[in-house]
């Protein structure tokens, strides 16, 4: 029992390892900028993990998905781009750029309901958010039901 506990350490310690290494290895999708982008969507609540204002910006590949409902296709990708809110004249507007955070379709990321989550500081480089805990937790759920995609097709109209 003890060599089996032992084992199953080491085998934890390794794949998490490799997660680790593979998350170094994510960078954002080059020209997302120039992807469908959301209408401006602000959130008040300090203390939400979402306080700030956030476009969400969607690839050619998740579209027809976005659009219609259903299963994503692999590679779909999402990138939502949060800032920080500042006061101007009595009303919030955008202040500095807080994080990025990348959603990615693919069948290898199991654990993670077939998405690759990533956060990345304001200068593009990989922040090291927990994927289960900070992303994948909120997106089971919240969206179970619409393949883990929290944002909504009616942000863009």
């Amino acid at each position: 029992m003890k060599k089996f506990f032992v084992s199953g350490v080491c085998f934890f310690v390794i794949a998490s390892a490799s997660l680790v290494a593979a998350a170094d290895r994510v960078s954002l999708p080059k020209g997302y900028e120039n992807w469908e982008k959301s209408r401006q969507k602000v959130v008040t609540d300090k203390k939400s993990l979402f306080y700030g204002i956030h476009y969400t910006y969607v690839d050619k590949k998740a579209m027809p998905a976005f659009k219609s409902g259903g299963n994503y296709a692999e590679g779909s990708q999402f990138v939502v781009v949060q800032y920080n809110i500042r006061e101007e004249g009595g009303r919030p507007v955008e202040g500095k750029k807080n994080m990025i955070v990348l959603m990615k379709k693919g069948k290898k990321y199991k654990d993670t309901g077939g998405w690759l989550y990533a956060g990345f500081g304001p200068d593009g480089k990989i922040s090291g958010i927990d994927p289960v805990k900070n992303c994948y937790q909120c997106h089971l759920k919240e969206a179970k039901s619409t393949d883990f995609v929290i944002s909504k097709y009616s942000d863009f109209e």
